[in-house]
């Protein structure tokens, strides 16, 4: 098993200072496995509502929690969004005895019912699959490839990953989206995600994706809502301000695991993977994605303009601006474009993340880094 300290302490800093912890995630990125790390010195009742007798326990719901105390932990709690009143019961009680620890694949579900229900009760802490910093700085080739999904990075060989993945597409079409209550024939939601793995590092075109659809920008729009909620597509939304230059409005769109970016596109030969015409995009998500496992999204954005400049990925980080450019090359140069976001948006820095090993300056205000390096800077 791989450690996952970071996030077994995040989550037990959470526990710390809230009654009710929710951790959101696509399914099978380990929560379940992370909830069974929490152990003594607390008393633990767990809970899974897809396991029918644990269901049953909670018959009257009301009762059977009234009775904990310690830990109790809570799993696919989408499947019983009923228990989220009465969890606020408990823990408004005076002589309220049980924290609560809530598990679920179905984000706008669970938001929306702890926003009604559990509102400055709860903390969240948003968790994904494996990250280069835990895997190991020797596995990035095989983290980027497979993805991050344990059952996928662990599998004995690339067949038996690419396969695990296809499962999991199938299962995420048919039957996880229907039970967020969703009523988008998996055929069609299958056809919208597999554009938006070709449009994988691209601004979001509504009306593009729509003629492609033959539908509404609105239903295009409904899609992208869908997925993005369901943890397999991010949405980096823009950075903009006052500047003499006309910047794009529009999010960025990514498939979050690039396992699954490399199935959706029919890549499952890893000697293929560098010839693949979504190769660099390939590294730019895959880069974004493992730095934003460290830095989080709060305050995260991209940078364009229609002239051309860009920026990647923009943080705010004790209120310097930090950039960063992904480029899938051994030996990054500085570009006009980097000039341009250095010096409209005041950065403090700039990195151009890469897959190589070795660290160097490229300009008097740049520096490329490989991605380890990128993501153990932020760390401190």
């Amino acid at each position: 098993m791989i450690p996952r300290d970071s996030l077994l302490g995040k989550l037990q800093a959470a526990l710390g200072r809230s009654l009710v912890v929710t951790i959101l995630g696509p399914r099978q990125c380990g929560k379940t496995t992370l909830a069974r790390m929490m152990g003594e010195p607390r008393t633990i009742d767990r809970f899974d509502l897809e396991n029918p007798l644990d269901r049953s326990r909670l018959g009257n719901p009301l009762l059977a929690l009234s009775r904990l105390d310690g830990l109790v932990i809570i799993d696919e709690v989408q499947r019983m969004p009923e228990l989220l009143p009465i969890i606020r019961v408990l823990v408004d009680r005076p002589e309220r005895r049980a924290s609560f620890l809530l598990l679920g694949s179905a984000s706008p579900t669970i938001v929306k019912g702890v926003s009604e229900s559990l509102a400055g009760r709860c903390a969240f802490l948003d968790m994904a699959g494996f990250d280069l910093l835990e895997t190991g700085r020797d596995s990035m080739e095989t983290l980027w490839f497979r993805g991050s999904f344990p059952l996928s990075f662990l599998a004995l060989n690339d067949g038996m990953s690419a396969a695990w993945r296809y499962d999991f597409i199938r299962t995420f079409l048919e039957r996880d989206v229907p039970q967020l209550g969703i009523s988008i024939p998996a055929a069609t939601l299958g056809r919208f995600w597999t554009m938006v793995a070709h449009y994988h590092g691209n601004v979001w075109n509504a009306a593009e994706f729509a003629r492609s659809l033959g539908s509404s920008e609105g239903t295009a729009r409904r899609y992208l809502d869908v997925v993005t909620g369901a943890f397999v597509v991010r949405q980096l939304q823009p950075w903009f301000e006052n500047l003499s230059k006309r910047q794009v409005k529009s999010p960025k769109i990514y498939i979050k695991d690039s396992g699954l970016l490399h199935s959706l596109l029919g890549l499952d030969d890893a000697s293929r993977f560098p010839g693949h015409v979504k190769y660099g995009a390939s590294w730019e998500g895959f880069a974004v994605e493992q730095l934003l496992s460290v830095a989080g999204t709060r305050e995260a954005w991209y940078w364009s303009t229609y002239s051309g400049a860009e920026l990647d990925l923009m943080l705010l980080r004790n209120g310097k601006r930090i950039g960063y450019e992904m480029k899938c090359t051994d030996a990054p140069v500085y570009t006009k474009s980097m000039a341009v976001a250095s010096r409209d948006l005041g950065l403090e820095a700039l990195y151009v993340v890469y897959p190589g090993s070795v660290r160097y300056p490229i300009s008097d205000r740049a520096e490329a880094v490989p991605l380890w390096d990128a993501m153990t800077d932020l760390q401190r």
